[in-house]
């Protein structure tokens, strides 16, 4: 039986020696006796949503979201991060460089997340569909902003001159009128418009030229939502192509 006390009867270079086998002994059977714990096993957790860490310091980065703390800021727009890489990431923004692009198109983006949503497009793959009219997206992010156009809700508006949008895009290109900067303006009337395409379609309303011609039957018009089928329209139930003359 091994014990401590036993030593003292033994000479001192051999009762050391013991003391530390019999020290070891101990520890590793301590260490056995502790819970085995896998190895990647999430062992830390978060109170507020209960998600799982291997390590302390990811859990404290996560903590971050649930306080709303965004500690690493830009330097160039003061905009706030809760971890030091979505900084990162946003800072290419302000450097102008792209360097991720498709393989399918060559075109660049400055973040992966860009570029995976973008890949979609490539794919066909359109997952997230309308309840309400069927149409589908390629991204869920595009989906909830079609949903607020069934809602009716126009939660954006013009600070100049009080029209309402559902979007935040669609009120961002009307205030283009406002400000005069990137605008089209016709020069037979003075009518300003947004877009080039939205002034080409626009100048043939000066003419007498009707581009737009319907392949069931070789009718024309000047602009393409005059081709828009209602209920008595007697192409409703085929399918409608639309040619640029």
């Amino acid at each position: 039986v091994c014990s401590t006390t036993a030593f003292h009867s033994l000479p001192l270079f051999v009762s050391l020696s013991l003391q530390d086998q019999h020290g070891a002994r101990s520890q590793r059977s301590q260490e056995a006796d502790k819970p085995h714990r896998r190895k990647g096993e999430k062992k830390h957790t978060c109170d507020e949503c209960g998600k799982g860490f291997t390590v302390r310091a990811s859990l404290k980065q996560h903590q971050v979201i649930h306080t709303g703390e965004r500690p690493f800021s830009c330097d160039l727009c003061g905009k706030g991060f809760t971890v030091r890489a979505s900084l990162k990431q946003h800072q290419v923004i302000h450097t102008g460089e792209r360097p991720l692009s498709c393989d399918l198109c060559g075109k660049s983006f400055s973040l992966k997340g860009s570029l995976k949503t973008h890949q979609l497009i490539h794919s066909g793959v359109k997952a997230y569909s309308c309840d309400q009219c069927g149409r589908a997206f390629t991204h869920s992010s595009h989906l909830q902003s079609h949903l607020v156009t069934h809602s009716g809700i126009k939660a954006y508006s013009c600070d100049i001159c009080g029209k309402t949008f559902s979007q935040r895009g669609y009120r961002n290109t009307h205030l283009r009128i406002h400000t005069r900067h990137d605008v089209y303006c016709c020069e037979q009337c003075g009518k300003y418009f947004t877009t080039d395409a939205h002034l080409q379609r626009h100048m043939f309303t000066h003419t007498e030229e009707r581009p737009y011609r319907c392949d069931l039957c070789e009718k024309t018009f000047k602009a393409p939502h005059h081709l828009r089928r209602t209920p008595t329209d007697p192409h409703q139930k085929e399918t409608l192509q639309v040619q640029l003359l």
